[in-house]
């Protein structure tokens, strides 16, 4: 034991610490890659359903975003030529706004209805008492019907390919994962809840869904709403431009 010990000493501080951080290195390693292993299986297992749809919302947005490209480039060519192309500037500028805010890609503001929709009081083990994916779909899908221009669930935008899905306890939409309650933000005409409210559909969704089960729902009008941009990525496999439907130049 004494030998070991001399031989211990005799060596050299610094190897001595090298070998001490080496090991501790080590074990943060194995303890790292240890405690990962079960949350790549559990990530994997939870959002296996939506790697295609993720995929598809990718190329969808790679599509918008060379088609983009390609009109500003057009901009930068026509402002080189005479002066009569302004108008045809003016022209591509105001196409390529519209696009980019019909496709969710830019913020909006406008006078709306801010939608608050909640679980009930004490909902208890009872699922019919808890907000579900289904309900902020069949609430956006009225607003979409009486007229809405813009909508967003919980600072989220809905475009053409938002899905809406129940996973366990929370709601996804875009990818994210949301809580209650849920905020539902909408543009629209002045009458847009007068020409929502007197729908039949709209009607069965309050008798059958808020009024027998306690779940919460309130509105507040307001003269200007916020909509944020749709901050995911479009991808788009088989959809392309019509060139045969494309106007002459």
């Amino acid at each position: 034991m004494t030998a070991v010990v001399d031989r211990l000493r005799a060596l050299p501080s610094w190897q001595v610490t090298l070998t001490g951080a080496l090991f501790v290195l080590g074990f943060l390693i194995a303890a790292q890659l240890s405690a990962e292993g079960p949350r790549i299986r559990y990530t994997t297992q939870e959002r296996a359903p939506l790697i295609e749809t993720a995929l598809g919302l990718q190329d969808q947005q790679d599509a918008l975003q060379a088609r983009i490209l390609q009109l500003r480039e057009e901009i930068v060519d026509l402002e080189g030529d005479e002066p009569g192309s302004e108008a045809l500037v003016r022209e591509l500028n105001a196409a390529l706004e519209h696009a980019r805010i019909a496709g969710g890609l830019v913020q909006v503001t406008g006078p709306g209805i801010v939608f608050r929709l909640e679980d009930a009081e004490n909902p208890g083990t009872e699922r019919d008492a808890l907000v579900t994916a289904r309900d902020i779909r069949t609430l956006v899908q009225e607003l979409w019907l009486a007229g809405a221009e813009a909508v967003s669930i919980n600072g989220e935008r809905v475009t053409t390919g938002t899905a809406v899905l129940d996973i366990g306890n929370a709601i996804l939409a875009n990818s994210a994962y949301l809580a209650p309650p849920y905020e539902v933000s909408v543009i629209g005409p002045d009458d847009l809840y007068e020409r929502m409210a007197g729908t039949v559909s709209f009607v069965e969704f309050i008798q059958s869904r808020i009024d027998p089960f306690g779940l919460r729902l309130s509105f507040a009008e307001l003269e200007t709403v916020t909509v944020p941009a749709y901050a995911g990525t479009i991808r788009s496999h088989y959809a392309r431009p019509d060139a045969s439907a494309s106007p002459e130049p």
